[in-house]
């Protein structure tokens, strides 16, 4: 690696103990390889020392229903409805918000004023945990491409002062070099090119700012990963730092998230699972390094076959479905097995 990589092993609160001392830093993409052991083979995916989790190089799916801003669109017109009481208790809490929160240094807002952009903040959760952490309504920005859960981020009290409105994380309408903080949770699963929203992060972050994104970690059981790669973008850890990388990110960190109550457990995937930081260097005032071409959801935001629209939604949503179930299973399995069962 050409930046400077942390990978910290933790689990939620709650959930045993924190193990940050057992964090890796290496300082080349072979270092990188070197770090891990493979449990499907060294060419296809690389594996924490830990075995609890793989980390691939790289993921491909012919499917991704709903990895198109316009699927996801109509996907968060229904689950709006339901996402704070639904999804938030099986994938994203609070305990997870502030573990995942905590390498962007928001705490720094309590000593001197940070302009902060929440990308894809959708009904306002993760806004609330940077409220929490110290800043200032007046000092956050929330985007997100859904009307639908825009509308309920409006409704919260703690959000009262927040600048809320619509845009496109991969082609954000602000000056370059405006924000001190870029947070974007939950959002990057759903982005057709997230190489471009990550350079977008770097373009918008002040020199000297932090880019803090939370999002999935792919799986590694055959049924989970057929069911996220039909649903969705699930990154890959090692795909997550080579975007950052090539966006020109240093000082690049990854912290493992989850659910308590997966006692660790990474194989069915997480839909929270890491929070991966980097910094835009004091000296790197300007857009990233990266000089990208024409944007791929031109074509998906014009699409006229209205069935083909409707099969991809339909078909994408029963897929995330098996993600509802999931936490369900592991929360019946930690509550039957005895604690000294790992799931790992």
């Amino acid at each position: 690696m050409n930046a400077r990589t942390t990978v910290v092993r933790t689990r939620a609160r709650g959930g045993g103990e924190r193990r940050r001392g057992g964090a890796l830093r290496v300082g080349s993409r072979r270092d990188l390889h070197s770090s891990f052991l493979s449990r499907e083979g060294r060419k296809r995916s690389l594996r924490t020392t830990t075995g609890s989790s793989a980390v691939g190089e790289t993921t491909s799916s012919p499917f991704r229903l709903i990895q198109h801003k316009q699927e996801a669109w109509w996907f968060y017109r229904y689950l709006s409805q339901v996402y704070d009481h639904i999804v938030n208790p099986g994938h994203w809490t609070k305990d997870m918000r502030e573990d995942a929160l905590e390498p962007a240094l928001l705490h720094v807002a309590k000593k001197r004023p940070l302009k902060v952009i929440d990308v894809g903040g959708g009904t306002g959760f993760s806004t609330t945990g940077i409220v929490e952490a110290g800043v200032s309504p007046e000092n956050i920005t929330l985007v997100d491409q859904s009307p639908h859960q825009l509308a309920k981020a409006k409704k919260k009290p703690q959000l009262q002062g927040c600048t809320i409105m619509e845009g496109d994380a991969e082609n954000l309408q602000f000056p370059t070099n405006t924000f001190d903080r870029y947070v974007s949770c939950g959002s990057i699963e759903y982005w057709p090119d997230p190489q471009r929203g990550i350079v977008e992060s770097y373009r918008v972050l002040k020199p000297g700012g932090m880019a803090c994104m939370v999002g999935p970690v792919h799986p590694t059981h055959w049924l989970s990963r057929f069911m996220a790669d039909a649903w969705m973008l699930f990154p890959t850890e090692a795909e997550y730092i080579k975007w950052f990388e090539a966006a020109g990110f240093s000082s690049i960190k990854l912290k493992r998230i989850g659910p308590k109550w997966y006692r660790g457990c990474r194989k069915h995937g997480l839909i929270m699972g890491c929070s991966v930081t980097g910094v835009k260097k004091l000296s790197a005032e300007g857009e990233s390094p990266l000089k990208l071409g024409e944007m791929k959801e031109n074509k998906a935001k014009t699409e006229t076959n209205k069935f083909k629209l409707l099969l991809r939604v339909v078909l994408g949503s029963l897929a995330g479905f098996y993600y509802f179930v999931i936490p369900v299973y592991m929360w019946l399995k930690n509550l039957l097995l005895p604690k000294s069962v790992s799931f790992v």
